[in-house]
């Protein structure tokens, strides 16, 4: 359940929900542990995600932080924790692998924009979140990095969403260095949309998130889900595929509206079908 913006946000919530308007803001709050994507915290941005997936009142979703840090990745005390296991971790690494990987998921496979509003490091699994959503406004201040490798650990999963995000060369030189790039280096990278002056990032992100709420919620989860299908796809196929989702947008009550809408000049009406 989304709380509305007056709701009260306990500190020892791990994720503040609130509404504004039609925009759900998703803010991380684990300042302490520089946000760092804890088991629970996880385990509340997936359930978080699902709630919003069928509630037609929200069409935009901004995913945010409070502190220093948007995310420092997984909380490697939490996950140190379990080398006294009899499988010295085994089972409880790859639980919270699976865990994390179906949330980013989530986020790519929800009928509705995300934008991420970062206003410091993200780091590991933190700049994966980043590159998880489809949009992202990041403080010039912000910095980005999969420095996996300093301490042994490669950022084998962040790198899904970071080779996705960005040429191969750059997301290896990421990976592979473990160096942070400032927010105009990840802009002009791609793996970040804008960059504006600290401070104003989250209001920049649901500004972002407001204007694309504005066009046809139907037309928007049709568009995304194409997106995202067609990108895994040799030439032909994406062309095929687009060409049938086009067809099937074409016979939308919105393509309708929205086209006649363009003709005689008007602000369309749309009915999200």
């Amino acid at each position: 359940m989304i709380k509305t913006a007056g709701a009260a946000t306990p500190q020892s919530l791990v994720l503040l929900q609130e509404r504004i308007g039609s925009i759900a803001v998703l803010t991380l709050n684990r300042p302490d542990a520089r946000n760092s994507l804890s088991e629970g915290l996880i385990a509340e941005l997936h359930a978080a995600l699902r709630d919003i997936r069928d509630d037609a009142i929200v069409r935009a979703v901004v995913i945010a932080a409070n502190g220093s840090a948007f995310s420092a990745g997984h909380d490697l005390k939490e996950l140190t924790t379990r080398r006294s296991d009899g499988d010295r971790g085994r089972a409880y690494f790859a639980e919270i692998m699976t865990a994390c990987s179906a949330m980013m998921q989530a986020i790519v496979n929800l009928p509705k924009p995300v934008v991420a509003a970062v206003q410091g490091v993200a780091t590991a699994a933190g700049c994966q979140l980043v590159a998880s959503c489809d949009l992202a406004v990041a403080s010039d201040a912000a910095t980005f990095a999969t420095p996996g490798v300093d301490i042994g650990l490669f950022c084998s999963t962040p790198m899904v969403a970071l080779s996705r995000n960005v040429p191969r060369k750059q997301a290896l030189e990421m990976l592979l260095t473990g160096e942070p790039v400032t927010a105009a280096r990840a802009r002009d990278i791609g793996l970040v949309n804008r960059v504006v002056a600290a401070g104003t990032e989250r209001d920049a992100a649901i500004a972002l998130a407001e204007q694309v709420a504005l066009k046809s919620a139907y037309t928007i989860k049709l568009g995304k889900a194409a997106f995202y299908r067609q990108a895994e796809m040799s030439l032909a196929d994406a062309y095929h595929h687009a060409a049938e989702v086009m067809t099937e947008n074409m016979m939308a009550r919105d393509a309708e509206e929205g086209i006649g809408a363009f003709i005689e000049k008007r602000e369309p009406k749309w009915q999200d079908r």
